[in-house]
C-alpha cells in the first residue's frame, strides 16, 4: 500500500498506515523500543538492506516518531530514540504481540500462562543476557510480573478473573516475596513487583498487604513493549503473565522464570537460584 492511496482524511486508521507504511517500519520501532538504537546494530537484528534501513529511519524522524542524538561526531553517528508520538505506539505493539501469540500461534484462548515449550517461554527465556532498557537498578534485583493484585474496597478484579488460567495468586506470591525479602536481602538481592496497574492501585495494595518492598508500574508499557513480554488482556487492561527476572546490579538479565505455575514455590526456587550464584 502506498501513501497515494489513503485517502480518507478522516480515517485514523488510514492516516496512521500513512506513516507506518510496511512491517519494516513496525519493527523498526519494536527494536528502538527495546533498545536497539544505532544503525549498525538496527541493520544486524533485522536484516535488511542499508538503504531501506536509512529510508525507514528517515521517514519515522520526518514523521516525529524518532528522534536522533549524535553520540559520535566523527564521522556522525546517531542513536534512533522514541518521542512521545513514538512512545504512543507502544500498545500498538503490545496488542500485536497479544494478537499473533493469542490467535495466530494459539488457538485464541484468553490465558495468562503458557507452555514451557511456547513460543512466548522461548522468547522470555531468550531474555537471559539481555540489558533491560530504561531501568537503572542499585543492587541485583528479583522483578516478579504479575498480572493484578487489589486492596480491599478499591476497583477490583475484572468479571471472570478466576476463570482465566494463571491469573489468580498474585496476592499470595507477592506475600511469600515479603515474608522471604530479608533472606534475598541477606544475599545482597533487592525484591520488586511489576504490574502494569495504574501506581495509585498498586501503592493501595502494597500498604493492605504491608510489603516491604516497590511495586512498578509500567502503565505506559515500556518494559512491556521493550523486552517484548507475555502479556493477556481483561478487564480492558493489558496484563503480564506472571513471570519473574532476575537483573544485575548493571540491570542484564542473569535468570528467568516462565511460566509460573506455582506463584509461592517459584519464590523458593528464586531464593535457591540467587543462594547458589551468589549475587550479592
Amino acid at each position: 500500500m502506498r501513501r497515494v492511496d489513503l485517502v480518507n482524511a478522516d480515517c485514523g486508521i488510514e492516516q496512521a498506515l500513512s506513516v507506518l507504511t510496511d512491517w519494516w517500519t513496525f519493527l523498526i520501532v519494536r527494536d528502538v523500543a527495546g533498545g536497539v538504537t544505532r544503525f549498525d546494530a538496527l541493520q544486524r537484528e533485522l536484516g535488511m538492506s542499508r538503504r531501506a534501513l536509512t529510508e525507514r529511519l528517515a521517514a519515522l524522524v520526518e514523521q516525529g516518531v524518532l528522534r536522533r542524538v549524535a553520540y559520535q561526531d566523527n564521522p556522525p553517528r546517531h542513536d534512533y530514540l522514541l518521542t512521545g508520538k513514538g512512545e504512543g505506539l507502544l500498545p500498538v505493539l503490545i496488542s500485536l504481540q497479544d494478537w499473533g501469540t493469542r490467535h495466530v500461534m494459539g488457538d485464541g484462548t484468553l490465558t495468562a500462562t503458557a507452555a514451557p515449550t511456547s513460543a512466548e517461554a522461548h522468547r522470555v527465556h531468550d531474555l537471559v543476557g539481555r540489558r533491560i532498557p530504561g531501568l537503572t537498578l542499585e543492587s541485583p534485583t528479583v522483578l516478579f510480573f504479575f498480572p493484578g493484585a487489589y486492596a480491599p474496597g478499591r476497583q477490583g478484579y475484572p468479571p471472570g478473573w478466576g476463570e482465566i488460567p494463571g491469573a489468580a495468586g498474585c496476592t499470595l506470591e507477592a506475600t511469600t516475596y515479603a515474608a522471604r525479602s530479608a533472606d534475598f536481602g541477606a544475599h545482597g538481592v533487592l525484591v520488586k513487583g511489576v504490574s502494569t496497574q495504574r501506581p495509585d492501585q498498586l501503592e493501595a495494595f502494597a500498604q493492605h498487604a504491608g510489603l516491604p518492598f516497590p511495586l512498578l508500574s509500567d502503565q505506559d508499557g515500556k518494559l512491556a513493549a521493550g523486552l517484548r513480554l507475555p502479556t493477556f488482556r481483561a478487564g480492558g487492561t493489558d496484563r503480564f503473565k506472571r513471570l519473574t527476572l532476575l537483573a544485575d546490579a548493571g540491570s542484564t538479565i542473569r535468570s528467568v522464570q516462565f511460566p509460573v505455575s506455582d506463584p509461592a514455590g517459584s519464590v523458593t526456587e528464586m531464593l535457591e537460584y540467587v543462594a547458589a550464584h551468589r549475587f550479592g
